[in-house]
């Protein structure tokens, strides 16, 4: 009997289905045909071309077959309508109203459409989800109408308020809300928190503010995710978050939260997954074993902003539940006082991502990181205190690691020889600053698709490899400077076609210059500076067109610079000094983008260098010590942004034009030891010499490399919203310096970085200048030095020398000067080193008061009728001058004027002296 019950029972539904079939043959709706026809015409103007509705056609088609639509199967009504990415250009609006035939939608997408906005509304109580991301809306649509609705996504559109936000509020039944990627700026709205239906919020990428109010917040005990990354809100994370015992994922990186992070917000959450606090201002300590209960999370990252916050991992009764596939912890104070790894990592085994940079760490590299995980993708170690050997597995490869970096540590070994076997497809390798021995392994030739390779500031030695030069074809960067790699720059069958900069500079390479180097055209920085490089210049170096940096310094290059050089015409940085080049330097046209050139150290001869007149671009020449000779040609005044200029140790004459007074940015001026002659140019006050001061990007070393964020290849995670793991790799490299040297406080030093914005000085010492002082050099009360010494200037000291507020080093010696030394002199409070000696002074010395209590004879001396302390009473004595010293290698040339006037003081004197005597002798003898 039963049986027989079951087979009718068969029967029956195999009728319903024959039934069913016959009148699904029916096809669609015809209503909801003419909607979709409809919903065509408006997607189609102003696009005609629509490829999305090219199936949407017909009276006699099911229109349920057509593209992008879904049926229900028995009624069939449409109940889908995926429109991503129909409207594909023109921006417009698109009317609600064209969606109310379809009676029975409960999924609309219209995603990427160039929407900017919603007209009208739709009124359905069947509506779950609806897609509106990736448009250009600027206020939220009504939406009111929608009470069934529970996925609503605005993310990635042009909304900058919450204006019309209440329509959102009053969807009772809404459980995902994605408003990612738009500008708005304000507080979240407090009717947000009303909404405890609510079971993901998604706010990211916005500039949002204020805090997160504990009493709104934490009513949504329903909640699931939270992602409110890369915004502005401040405050603390409140404690009551822990409440929300429902919550897998909290997202709340890249704010400037505050405070300490509560102590139970990991422990009372057993369903995290997801945990993101990093780049905040978290202050105090946290303990990772407040994750004892968990065997869910995956994702954990805390990098710190601040360098303040104590984590602590280590507890010999805690073992870990869970097996993390990203784990970010960097920038803290990690396991005071020891700094050892955390030791948990031993006994994970599925991860993907390990930062532990910036944490100060001790120990051994912990490099059992990449044998225990072999689908590790980034490990990043850098900055920290590492010791020991890098000690891999030869017997465990990993074919997804790409961004290794154990840069700036202690690490003293040598690098394994067959690195490049087990890490073949590694992209990024940054073993920097470290003390690495050895030779550069050939097995790094294997790694095919090598991007960056920087072993600078090491101790390695050899040569390097011709394996690594004919296999690393894929590498942009190479940086191999500050070791001790000797041969060839590079084998004569390099390979590195795609090479955009190569730094090996500071090395002993030796030889000359290959042409092999032309295989890498598209070299863009270029330095092998202090090498022993020897033979020519290479006139082929034009062949690199793209090139913006050359650095050829400190080398044994001879011969002369070739005319090719003005073929490169995006050269940046050229620094060809320190060697033993010869002849005219070239007169480029074309060198329109140059800002540094540096020659000093050299045997070049002729005039000054002549760059393009249209090069305003010129921030530094530096031509000294060579043999240029002629006069300072007029066309100076077209480098109007040029800020220092150095022309010390030439054979250049004439007088100092005033062409040079309209250089309105120029902060170093140094003339010294030429035959220039003449007056100083009075016009000199209206230059700058360090009253801008302004940081702007003119000595800025540029950062070469990037920042790549790159999804997981081998791990995704699963949320409402797009929450996408990623690796985050960093890859940079500074160009070179600019740099120079400039005599102040009788030191000749070199200057870099930071501290050139505030240089300020004028040297015109050693020359054959006369005339008197301009009293308008008073007016220049921002420069830091001033060196008038060794010429024949004449006159007075000027008064206004008492408004050079901020100078440091005044020298006015060896000259012809006369008169007092002002007394208001004394108001200078930042000189520290004065010299007036050998002129012909008289008077009394200033007050020894502030800085000039400092300042001995030796300031003064020479000056025969120079009175007061720190002289004895009537000037210096003859027999207490001190000796004639030999020339320097900045004052080489004879002192006529000192030796003159001494044997005219000595001569005069002893004439005085008889005449004295002889007139006694007669008035007694009466």
């Amino acid at each position: 009997m039963k049986s027989l019950l079951v087979s009718v029972c068969w029967v029956v539904l195999v009728c319903v289905i024959i039934e069913l079939q016959g009148y699904g043959s029916l096809g669609c709706i015809d209503e909801e045909r003419i909607g979709l026809l409809k919903l065509k015409k408006a997607f189609n103007s102003p696009n005609a071309a629509a490829s999305a509705f090219h199936s949407w056609d017909g009276e006699e088609s099911d229109c349920c077959e057509w593209e992008n639509l879904k049926c229900d199967f028995i009624t069939k009504r449409i109940v889908r309508l995926s429109l991503n990415s129909t409207r594909t250009i023109g921006w417009g609006y698109l009317d609600f109203s064209l969606f109310l035939p379809f009676q029975d939608l409960q999924n609309l997408s219209l995603a990427r459409n160039h929407l900017i906005g919603i007209n009208g509304s739709i009124r359905s109580n069947k509506l779950q989800s609806l897609d509106l991301s990736s448009n250009g809306l600027t206020e939220i649509p009504s939406l009111a109408t929608m009470q069934s609705l529970k996925f609503l996504d605005l993310g990635f559109n042009n909304l900058k308020n919450f204006t019309n936000f209440n329509e959102i509020t009053k969807l009772r039944g809404l459980e995902t809300l994605a408003m990612t990627m738009n500008h708005m700026s304000s507080q979240i709205p407090s009717s947000l928190w009303s909404m405890t239906s609510l079971k993901a919020i998604s706010f990211s990428f916005n500039k949002l503010q204020g805090s997160l109010p504990a009493e709104g917040l934490c009513k949504l005990r329903k909640l699931e995710e939270l992602d409110l990354s890369f915004n502005s809100l401040q405050g603390i994370i409140p404690s009551c978050l822990s409440n929300l015992t429902s919550l897998r994922v909290i997202q709340l990186s890249r704010n400037l939260f505050t405070g300490t992070i509560p102590p139970n917000l990991f422990s009372n959450l057993p369903s995290l997954e997801y945990v993101s606090l990093t780049y905040n201002h978290f202050e105090g300590s946290v303990s990772l074993t407040s994750f004892g209960n968990n065997s869910k999370l995956q994702v954990f990252e805390l990098d710190s902003h601040n360098s303040k916050l104590s984590v602590y991992t280590e507890d010999s009764h805690w073992k870990p539940l869970f097996q993390l596939k990203v784990f970010r912890l960097s920038n803290c104070i990690l396991n005071e006082p020891n700094r050892v790894v955390p030791t948990f990592l031993w006994n994970q085994y599925d991860l993907r991502v390990v930062n532990l940079s910036h944490n100060g760490l001790m120990g051994e590299v912990p490099t059992w990181l990449i044998s225990n995980n072999t689908r590790l993708e980034t490990l990043s170690l850098q900055n920290n205190l590492l010791r020991g050997p890098v000690f891999l597995n030869p017997d465990v490869s990993n074919l997804d690691l790409f961004w290794f970096d154990v840069s700036r540590n202690q690490i003293e070994s040598q690098i394994p020889n067959f690195i490049g076997s087990i890490l073949p497809n590694l992209k990024f390798l940054n073993m920097t600053r470290n003390g690495l021995q050895g030779t550069i392994p050939a097995s790094l030739g294997d790694m095919r698709k090598l991007d960056a390779l920087d072993l600078s500031h090491n101790n390695l030695s050899g040569e390097i490899p011709e394996h690594l030069a004919m296999g690393c074809y894929s590498l942009h960067f190479l940086k191999l400077s500050n070791n001790n790699l000797y041969g060839q720059l590079l084998p004569a069958k390099s390979n590195l076609t795609n090479l955009w900069s190569l730094y090996l500079n500071n090395n002993h390479f030796s030889g000359e210059l290959s042409r092999g180097l032309l295989n890498s055209r598209y070299l863009q920085w270029l330095d092998i500076s202090n090498n022993n490089i020897t033979g020519q210049y290479p006139d082929w170096i034009s062949g690199f067109r793209s090139l913006s940096t050359l650095v050829l310094s400190r080398n044994y290059l001879q011969g002369t610079v070739h005319t090719s050089l003005c073929e490169l015409e995006r050269l940046s940085f050229l620094d060809l000094s320190a060697n033993n080049l010869n002849g005219i330097f070239p007169s480029c046209a074309n060198l329109t983008s140059l800002k540094y050139l540096h020659l000093q150290g050299n045997q070049l001869v002729g005039p000054i260098p002549s760059i393009s007149s249209s090069s305003s671009s010129l921030v530094t020449m530096d031509i000294r010590h060579n043999q240029f000779s002629g006069e300072i040609p007029s066309r100076i005044i077209s480098f109007l942004n040029l800020r220092v200029l150095l022309l010390k140790g030439n054979s250049l004459e004439g007088s100092i034009p005033n062409e040079l007074c309209q250089l309105g940015n120029l902060r170093i001026l140094d003339l010294s030891s030429n035959n220039f002659s003449g007056i100083i140019p009075q016009c000199l006050y209206r230059m700058p010499f360090g009253d801008k001061r302004e940081l702007n990007d003119t000595f800025s070393r540029q950062e070469l490399g990037w920042t790549t964020y790159r999804s997981l290849r081998t791990y995704t995670f699963e949320c409402p919203f797009d929450i996408t793991p990623y690796t985050q790799a960093k890859f940079y490299m500074s160009d070179v310096a600019e740099e120079f040297e400039f005599i102040s406080k009788r030191i000749l030093l070199s200057y870099r970085g930071n501290i050139l914005y505030h240089m300020s000085g004028i040297d015109l010492s050693m020359n054959s200048l006369t005339g008197n002082i301009p009293d308008e050099l008073g007016y220049l009360s921002s420069v830091h030095t001033l060196n008038l010494s060794h010429n024949h200037l004449t006159g007075k000291i000027p008064t206004s020398f008492s408004n050079l507020n901020r100078i440091q080093s005044l020298d006015l010696s060896h000259n012809r000067l006369t008169g007092e030394i002002p007394q208001e002199l004394i108001r200078l409070n930042s000189l520290g080193v004065f010299s007036v000696a050998y002129n012909n002074l008289s008077g009394k010395i200033p007050d020894p008061k502030a800085q000039f209590g400092t300042f001995d004879a030796t300031s003064y001396e020479g000056n025969p009728l120079l009175r007061g302390p720190p002289l004895d009473e009537g000037g210096t004595r003859t027999e207490d001058m001190p000796s004639a010293q030999p020339p320097t290698a900045d004052y080489f040339e004879d002192d006529v004027f000192k030796v003159s006037f001494i044997w005219s003081f000595t001569i005069s004197y002893i004439v005085a002296l008889l005449g004295a005597i002889s007139f006694l002798y007669i008035f007694y003898s009466r």
